[in-house]
């Protein structure tokens, strides 16, 4: 979540924005506004493929900012389908379905592959819209094959256990595509390595996926390194290093590296006759 963003804050930072374009050059005027800046700090997707590296965004957008980000956002959507993709972001957040999904199919014709996504799911949960389930495999086709890695695994899941929707071998494929750079992607293909899912099971792989996408903060691969690590899975044992990626990953809110540092610190579990836990004993 976002912090709050004060009166006084949010000026300084329009301020800042503004400064910077004046002083940048016309081409980067045009491609970075002030809205533009302010919509990304608000409203931007941790895993969107558009956003640029040096924006971190936000997994859910916080009540006291949803007002400023649809204002903003709607604003630069203009000229940014990043822009109209977090304006349908703000809209969700604000129980604005109907508004959300136009944001969306806008930002999607533009080629957001983020929109593509959120559409299909859409489609695929029937919010807002007739459960479709065809259209929904073509949003994330599109998204997949332009390499987002939520459409990969997305088209993978989809219908999964009924047969002819899942295809992950069709997804490990596509995934080996954007996991040479993508954070989402590498984590994602390192999960399907470590299960064995569309392949051969390669915990060696799949920890060399993880450690690369934990380098760029990315909170479910930094909990895995650390369960790897724990347990010598894919590579050499290290309970201390385990700790300490189970520590990065709590701080961005991850809930199982938060029950992984609570068993390490009470590993002792004491069960009554029927076998259900009473409680830990901790050190």
């Amino acid at each position: 979540m976002t912090q709050r963003i004060g009166a006084t804050p949010l000026i300084c930072l329009l301020g800042i924005a503004v400064g910077l374009a004046v002083l940048s050059a016309p081409v980067r005027v045009q491609a970075q506004s002030a809205d533009l800046v302010l919509c990304d700090r608000l409203a931007a997707d941790p895993a969107d493929p558009d956003k640029p590296a040096d924006v971190k965004g936000v997994a859910d957008i916080a009540k006291a900012d949803i007002a400023t980000a649809i204002k903003f956002c709607r604003t630069a959507s203009s000229s940014s389908r990043r822009a109209m993709f977090q304006l349908g972001r703000a809209y969700a957040a604000n129980a604005q379905l109907e508004e959300a999904l136009a944001a969306w199919r806008k930002a999607a014709d533009k080629g957001s592959t983020s929109a593509m996504v959120e559409l299909g799911v859409a489609y695929g949960n029937g919010t807002g819209v007739a459960r479709d389930e065809a259209q929904a495999r073509k949003l994330f086709e599109r998204a997949a094959e332009a390499g987002n890695p939520r459409g990969v695994s997305n088209l993978a899941a989809l219908s999964g256990g009924a047969g002819a929707g899942s295809d992950p071998v069709r997804a490990r494929q596509l995934l080996a595509k954007s996991a040479e750079t993508n954070a989402e992607a590498q984590y994602q293909l390192g999960m399907m390595l470590s299960e064995g899912i569309g392949g051969a099971k390669d915990d060696v792989a799949a920890r060399g996926l993880f450690e690369k996408a934990a380098a760029q903060n990315h909170a479910g691969a930094l909990e895995r390194v650390g369960a790897f690590a724990q347990s010598g899975r894919g590579g050499p044992s290290d309970k201390d290093a385990a700790k300490a990626y189970y520590e990065k990953a709590a701080a961005l809110g991850d809930d199982d590296a938060k029950k992984a540092l609570e068993r390490i610190k009470c590993p002792y579990v004491l069960k009554d006759k029927r076998g259900n836990v009473v409680t830990n004993m901790c050190f």
